[in-house]
């Protein structure tokens, strides 16, 4: 959510940071700025809209010399998007300039603090009054910028990643994080600040993570400085060798970066059970389990918490765990766990799960459990990513970066992981039949064929979605652990096309739903010929009496929903679990379709942010 970027060496920043900006667009946003240095003063521009926009009127005013600069995309919290809400934000005598990502909770009485003080305000912003309160303490207290800043920080309640520039410091950028991530790229006599490392990639393979609380002094030649911003303890700096290439940053001949990460998923789901699965000798071997298999085998209960599309795996996870490892397993919205008063237990097990790991909800249930004693375990994608270092242990997907909002190989690689972790823990706690164990071990092995198997449903899924783009609704609806899948296809559906989805376990749709099924209404039901096949189909028979349009996912030469769908997609046969991989590909593509035929634009859906890292 938002986006940072930031340059101070050699080159011209302009360049650098708006194509970095463009990077970062996946992150959602609904304006962008940039302020330059050019030698004697800042020259800023900034404009509600895209990136694109950015770049006509920095042009149109001549933003663009300067070898020190800031770059915001915006996602509006505090203030309608516009241009001047838009960051960077400028303090009142103009020698201060800040970029913001997160929110100032606190900041209505700071800011009537300093209007009591003289201070006025052009923005609805909370920023403009950080950058305020900067420059109150630094004139207040004759401090340098660095600990102007620092003693800022302290003052504030809320969430930040935030670059300042001081015109008095021409050489120097002050960058601070607090539950909104920043890396700082480190090449050859020239730095880098952004929310992810995707803007300097090209130039570096080399980056500090800031952790929470901590405030880096970045200065042209000179070693970074990083310190505690509450207790002024200097920090050693980490520096990461970087596991990103260019190439998995841009669409490779793709019209999308979803269409591109759906054709990834073959590929991603083998790189995420590589050296974990070996069927051949019957094994599963992950670090994070082998090493904390206890905890795991003593559990009373797993508690699940995550957001969005991570909640559906979640949900996938509970089928699976109850199944084979016979766990009770709960799942819960990290956003409402951290607030209900939850009951967590010493002999609990938490799992996380989230693509980015930096999921601000996520992170403050990861924080609760932690403080009740809970052993907490993380499952999410970014290396080196916030929830990667607050867990106690935890297991990465290999889904390489994911720059589509809407999530698609992220969901099945963490499937494939908590796949291998609750078949790991049933071997290890009995409960599960050698026969079983193995079938499925082979089974998860043979996945990343068949889901190319069910790309190959490609043009099929295209002439459906030529049909229904123009559809006003949409039901999607499975049983068991294909139920989860349904709630995940709807997400896609409304994510991107901006038609209204619902999923529903398809017995529930007595209870309610049927009543808005008509002639108009497309149902989409998963129907492999497993457990529930024949509730299923007198599911599909109640819908089609009432005249509903159907779209039927169904085992390869299923010949009895074939009659009486109005339309079928055929896909591999599995074990009843892994299906749920399977079968999440077709609707995908569906999605996709759809949105394409409706004209959204599908990588940056209206409203959305890749990584929600505020509340």
């Amino acid at each position: 959510m938002c986006g940072i970027v930031g340059y101070i060496g050699p080159k011209d920043a302009y360049p650098i940071i708006i194509k970095g900006l463009k990077r970062l667009e996946y992150r959602g946003y609904d304006s962008a700025g940039v302020a330059l240095y050019d030698g004697e003063k800042f020259i800023s521009s900034k404009t509600k809209g895209k990136v694109s926009d950015l770049e006509k009127r920095a042009e149109a005013e001549n933003t663009l010399e300067g070898s020190m600069g800031i770059g915001h995309t915006r996602w509006a919290t505090h203030g309608v998007p516009n241009d001047v809400n838009s960051h960077p934000h400028f303090s009142n005598s103009g020698k201060l300039v800040i970029i913001h990502n997160g929110i100032i909770e606190n900041y209505e009485p700071l800011k009537k603090e300093l209007i009591n003080r003289g201070y006025t305000f052009k923005s609805d912003t909370d920023t403009e009054v950080l950058v305020n309160l900067i420059e109150d303490v630094q004139k207040n207290k004759g401090l340098k910028l660095g600990k102007a800043v620092q003693v800022a920080l302290n003052q504030v309640v809320g969430a930040y990643a935030i670059c300042v520039m001081d015109i008095k410091k021409p050489n120097e950028i002050v960058a601070a994080r607090l539950g909104s991530p920043l890396a700082i790229g480190i090449g050859e006599g020239e730095y880098f600040v952004a929310s992810d490392a995707s803007p300097f990639i090209e130039y570096t393979n080399n980056a500090i993570y800031l952790e929470d609380e901590e405030l880096a002094i970045i200065r042209l030649h000179k070693p970074i400085k990083i310190r505690k911003i509450k207790s002024d303890k200097e920090v050693s700096p980490y520096i990461q060798e970087l596991q990103l290439n260019l190439e998995q940053i841009e669409k490779g001949g793709y019209d999308h970066f979803m269409l591109k990460e759906i054709y990834e998923q073959p590929d991603v789901i083998r790189d995420t059970f590589r050296g974990r699965l070996l069927s051949d000798q019957g094994l599963i071997k992950m670090a994070g389990i082998e090493d904390n298999l206890n905890k795991f085998t003593n559990a009373k209960r797993i508690i699940i918490v995550a957001c969005g599309t991570s909640w559906h795996a979640g949900q996938v996870a509970e089928y699976m765990i109850e199944e084979f490892a016979r766990i009770p397993v709960e799942v819960e919205y990290a956003s409402e766990f951290r607030y209900r008063n939850p009951i967590i237990n010493a002999d609990d097990v938490v799992i996380a799960i989230s693509q980015s790991g930096e999921t601000a909800d996520t992170l403050a249930a990861i924080k609760l459990a932690k403080e009740k004693g809970a052993f907490v375990f993380g499952v999410c994608n970014v290396v080196g990513s916030s929830i990667s270092r607050e867990t106690h242990a935890g297991a990465y997907t290999h889904a390489g970066p994911e720059i589509g909002v809407a999530s698609t190989k992220a969901f099945t690689t963490q499937i494939t992981v908590l796949a291998l972790i609750a078949l790991r823990l049933a071997k290890a706690k009995g409960t599960i039949s050698q026969s079983d164990y193995l079938r499925n071990l082979i089974e998860l092995e043979l996945i990343p064929e068949k889901v190319e198997e069910a790309l190959k449903e490609n043009d099929r899924i295209l002439e459906i979605a030529r049909i229904y783009k123009d559809a006003a609704n949409c039901l999607f609806l499975g049983r068991g652990f294909n139920f989860p899948v349904a709630l995940e296809g709807a997400l896609k559906l409304k994510e991107i096309s901006y038609i209204h989805a619902e999923g529903y376990p398809a017995a529930e749709m007595k209870h309610g739903p049927i009543a808005l099924i008509d002639e108009n209404m497309p149902v989409i039901v998963i129907a492999p010929q497993q457990n529930h096949y024949d509730k299923v189909v007198s599911n599909i028979q109640e819908i089609k009496a009432r005249s509903g349009k159907i779209i039927a996912l169904v085992s390869k030469g299923d010949e009895q929903v074939k009659n009486l769908a109005d339309h079928i997609i055929e896909m591999p046969n599995s074990t009843e679990a892994l299906t749920s991989i399977i079968a999440t590909i077709p609707l995908q593509l569906l999605s996709y379709h759809v949105a394409v035929l409706r004209g959204t634009n599908v990588d940056q859906p209206r409203n959305l942010a890749k990584s929600v890292t505020v509340e």
